[in-house]
Order: C-alpha cells, then sequence, then structure tokens
C-alpha cells in the first residue's frame, strides 16, 4: 500500500496486435528501457514477454506478443498461439493499430476475439507522429463503429507522444491488490534470454531482406567475472539452409563482425558491464518445422 489513503493498484495488461504495428517500441518506451527487439519487419516478436512498470499506486505488467497474422507453419501458429493466449487471464488489452491502417478483415478477426475475451479493451492509434490530426480522427472513428473500445488513445511509441497520459489512464482498470513483482525489476526473463533476442535483432537488421525468419538464436556460454566487469558470452545462430550461412557470415566475415558489434552496444547497455560476445552460425535443415528443435530454441 501507499501512504496515502489510494488504494494500491497491480494487474496484468497484454498488447496485442496485428505485425508491425510498433507493440515492442511502446512497451520499451513504457519501461525506459530495452527489452522487447524491434525491427522494420514482420514477425519480429515471437514469444510473450513481460515487462514491468511501477509507478506510483499502481503495478503494471505489460505482456508483449507477437503479431497476429495467418499462420503456415508451427513456428507461425506458435507466434500466434502465444498472441491469442494473451487475450486471455489478463484485466486489460490494449489493441495497438498503426495510425495509417483502416480496419480490415485482419483486424475484424482480432475483435472477435476480444469480443469472446469480455475484457475491457482500449484501442492504442500508434504512430501519430506519421499522420494529420484529421485522418486520425477519422481512423478513430472507423475503429469505434466495429468494437465497444473503453477508450481510444492515439500515442507514438518513438516520441513518447501521449505515452504518460496513457500510463496515467490505466490503473482505473486494475484491481486493488499488492505488486506482484519486485520493485526494482522491469522483467521475469532470464538476460540469457533477452541476449539471444538481441542478437537475432541484428541478424534481421544486418541482413535486410536476404535472411527469411528461419532464424534462431541459442546462448550457450554466459559467464560473469565481475572482478572484471566482464561477462563473457558464447551464442549460436541458426539457419535452416547453407547459402544462408554464407550470408550470414559475409565475405570475409564482414556480417558477422557487423551482427556481432551492433549487438554487443546493446548487450552492454543491457548488463552494464563490458562483454566479450562470440558468434558462430550452425544449419539446422527445417528447424521451424520441428518439435523437438523448436522446443530446444524456446519456442
Amino acid at each position: 500500500m501507499t501512504e496515502s489513503n489510494t488504494p494500491f493498484r497491480s494487474g496484468f495488461i497484454s498488447i496485442i496486435g496485428r505485425p508491425n504495428v510498433g507493440k515492442s517500441t511502446l512497451l520499451n518506451r513504457i519501461l525506459g528501457t530495452k527489452i522487447a527487439i524491434t525491427a522494420n519487419k514482420p514477425q519480429t516478436t515471437r514469444n510473450r514477454i513481460l515487462g514491468i512498470h511501477n509507478m506510483p499506486g499502481a503495478q503494471l505488467l505489460f505482456i508483449d506478443t507477437p503479431g497476429i497474422h495467418r499462420a503456415t507453419g508451427k513456428l507461425n501458429r506458435f507466434m500466434v498461439d502465444q498472441a491469442l493466449s494473451a487475450c486471455s487471464g489478463v484485466d486489460l488489452i490494449l489493441y495497438v493499430v498503426e495510425v495509417k491502417d483502416r480496419p480490415g478483415p485482419g483486424d475484424d478477426f482480432i475483435l472477435d476475439v476480444l469480443r469472446q475475451s469480455q475484457l475491457p479493451v482500449i484501442l492504442l492509434i500508434n504512430k501519430i507522429d506519421q499522420l494529420p490530426k484529421e485522418r486520425q480522427l477519422e481512423l478513430m472513428s472507423a475503429f469505434a463503429e466495429r468494437f465497444p473500445f473503453r477508450e481510444i488513445v492515439p500515442v507514438s511509441g518513438q516520441s513518447g507522444e501521449n505515452v504518460d497520459y496513457l500510463l496515467n489512464l490505466l490503473p482505473r482498470y486494475l484491481k486493488e491488490g499488492p505488486p506482484y513483482y519486485a520493485e526494482d525489476m522491469i522483467t521475469d526473463l532470464p538476460e540469457r534470454f533477452i541476449v539471444a533476442e538481441m542478437i537475432r535483432e541484428q541478424v534481421l537488421k544486418q541482413t535486410h531482406d536476404e535472411i527469411p525468419y528461419r532464424v534462431a538464436t541459442l546462448v550457450e556460454r554466459f559467464e560473469e567475472k565481475p572482478e572484471k566487469n566482464l561477462v563473457v558470452i558464447q551464442a549460436v545462430i541458426i539457419v535452416d539452409r547453407d547459402t544462408h550461412k554464407g550470408i550470414l557470415v559475409g565475405k570475409q566475415g564482414a556480417t558477422i563482425r557487423a551482427i556481432g558489434k551492433a549487438a554487443r552496444i546493446d548487450i552492454e547497455r543491457l548488463l552494464d558491464a563490458r562483454v566479450f560476445l562470440e558468434l558462430f552460425v550452425k544449419v539446422q535443415k527445417n528447424w521451424t518445422e520441428s518439435e523437438r528443435m523448436l522446443k530446444e530454441f524456446g519456442y
């Protein structure tokens, strides 16, 4: 409880939406630090990610989810199942859409799922820095005709516009109760998971469209050396074709070095320590269709 007479509130808030609408960018903005990877490509987020935001009188527990899309293949079905399962067992849902997207069949499918959940839903019109207010109002009206949202809030996860307003709004939808996590926690994810994701993020960014989404990352060694303020990390990047391995390594190893350099900067910021990062590339053919490998790689 807080020192005032206002009761403490806490609860779980799912962030859902179609691919590439900026859910992870918004979560990172809310937390003030990076725990969810971002890339200008669909299906970047694969797992449900918990972000913990503490504020006076409330603890907000955000669940970032993969984009909901038409699933083909076992990996894609896993991602969509992760997202849809986040529409139950929570206190509130934030449905994120892009400011440039008018509602379409994909939205209608998600809205049907939200109707079945019977949970309160707030619509977030994201990326409002990219469109005039007149168009934003048109979009808000088009979505309001399709679903009884409790609130409609235009925001920008990139610039932070209206994010503070949103955060002050959310506690009223949560129940009274104690915090679920310690005040100094921002996620329940192990550091190994976040490190692996940061490496995968740089694979997506450094290889552009050359490498499809048949890439996984696995941290095999994570050794802390406090006396040197150093963390030694060895990680493997898994692809399913020999040609993809060649692209990832690059000419004279240039691409894999660029991936490692960029990832190391983010990892050092996360761990607040110097990092020695060693990357390897391994071919595992058709790993996205293997139940055993999907489980091994955390899916």
